[in-house]
């Protein structure tokens, strides 16, 4: 079916990443920066280009677009979705790709950083794409394949079907989200307008990969009140807020329940910014977990030790506000296993061994099911994402290319 196609996957990727599209977590608008609509513009142009009438982008900066059905059956409405934004952990503007083709093995020392290398000893995975491409950034910036690897294989998958239209398939949805990387990204969908039954993400990491449960997540923002005075007549009075909250932060576990500390279906507390003068502080939370209710026992922890720290200075206190940001997609695909299946066994007749896995993380998946989409996650090749060591593989990327078509076709014929 592909001996002869010649993929464009890599070069529509090399031409994504350059495009800065990072998200603002503290952005108040959606989406959270118009940056993310060139992306957005460029992949609605090239999708009528490629004859996809109904192309479009919305006010809210979500892209979406139908592939026909080629088939009169009765099919399942099947939507790819994958996300325009990049993370904002490490800069993401100026992005320099680049190739390295038939890898051997070697150190990938970042040209424009070359203290930034990776190696094989760091990512094992590495060991499994000997005399393949691999693209990485140039060493000052993240690379951008969380999710321009999904929005290109998402794109590529379009062309190979529009150029073969004697594989038989019903009506397939595209859509591309904003924001997804800080929390936001089905904050505006329409879910009727999108129009489809079940859908998948291309958002994933290792070949094979086929994920069905992420973590379930919610945003804790912890605030302690001090007591303030003069500086110069503080003595016996002032109690320092941003020292509340340092011996608050000092007083986490060092040897577990945080990211760096925990692996598999452990879940953690991660402090992920403070901010704030003597007088307030303000302490913010991710909070993870694969049981929901693994949540409130979690939070409940915080509780308990900034109550201590403030029963230490009479007078203080500190107030904790819980925003829910997603749940475990695992709770609503449990009840759908024929949406697994399928792409289990797409992955088969590419040739692929599969590997369910759970996310240690979120995709737009998670909301996407709770909403009624049941929305599992497939592999694009990422790795190292959010990160100056962040790469992909081009054959990788082919495979998840592959994985869709039969997956489409399955759809139609069984």
């Amino acid at each position: 079916m592909f001996d002869t196609y010649l993929f464009t996957v890599a070069d529509r990727f090399l031409r994504y990443v350059q495009i800065d599209t990072q998200s603002d977590p503290h952005a108040t608008h959606f989406p959270s920066t118009t940056k993310q609509l060139a992306l957005s513009t460029l992949l609605v142009k090239e999708l009528q280009e490629m004859g996809i009438a109904d192309a479009a982008l919305d006010q809210w900066g979500y892209v979406m677009a139908t592939i026909p059905a080629t088939t009169n059956k009765k099919c399942p409405v099947i939507c790819f979705c994958a996300h325009v934004d990049t993370a904002p952990d490490c800069p993401g503007a100026n992005v320099k790709p680049i190739l390295h083709e038939h890898y051997q093995g070697q150190d990938l020392v970042l040209p424009d950083d070359p203290s930034q290398v990776i190696r094989m000893s760091d990512y094992p995975y590495l060991a499994s794409k000997l005399g393949e491409d691999i693209i990485t950034a140039s060493g000052t910036t993240l690379l951008g394949a969380d999710d321009k690897a999904g929005v290109a294989i998402i794109m590529e998958l379009a062309q190979y079907l529009l150029t073969n239209p004697a594989i038989e398939h019903g009506p397939i949805r595209l859509l591309f989200t904003p924001d997804e990387e800080v929390g936001r990204g089905t904050e505006k969908l329409d879910l009727k307008k999108l129009g489809a039954d079940f859908g998948y993400t291309l958002d994933g990491g290792d070949l094979g990969s086929l994920e069905d449960e992420t973590f379930s997540a919610n945003a804790v923002k912890i605030t302690f009140q001090g007591i303030i005075a003069h500086p110069g007549m503080a003595k016996g009075k002032m109690v320092n807020a941003l020292k509340l909250a340092s011996s608050f932060l000092e007083h986490l576990p060092k040897d577990s329940l945080s990211p760096e500390t925990t692996a598999g279906r452990e879940g953690f507390v991660h402090p992920m910014e403070i901010k704030g003068i003597a007088d307030q502080c303000v302490v913010e939370f991710l909070i993870r977990d694969f049981e929901t209710a693994g949540l409130a026992i979690k939070e409940q922890f915080l509780k308990e030790l900034a109550q201590e720290v403030c029963d230490k200075y009479p007078g203080t206190h500190f107030t904790m506000e819980v925003r829910e940001q997603y749940r475990n997609m695992k709770e609503v695909l449990d009840q759908h296993p024929q949406v697994v299946a399928l792409a289990r066994k797409a992955m088969e007749h590419a040739g692929i061994k599969v590997k369910t896995e759970c996310v240690r993380g979120g995709t737009d998946g998670s909301r996407l099911s709770f909403m009624g989409l049941p929305c599992p996650n497939i592999f694009a090749g990422e790795q190292a994402v959010h990160s100056r060591h962040e790469f992909v593989c081009v054959q990788d990327m082919q495979k998840s290319v592959e994985t869709l078509v039969h997956l489409v076709r399955l759809a139609a014929t069984q």
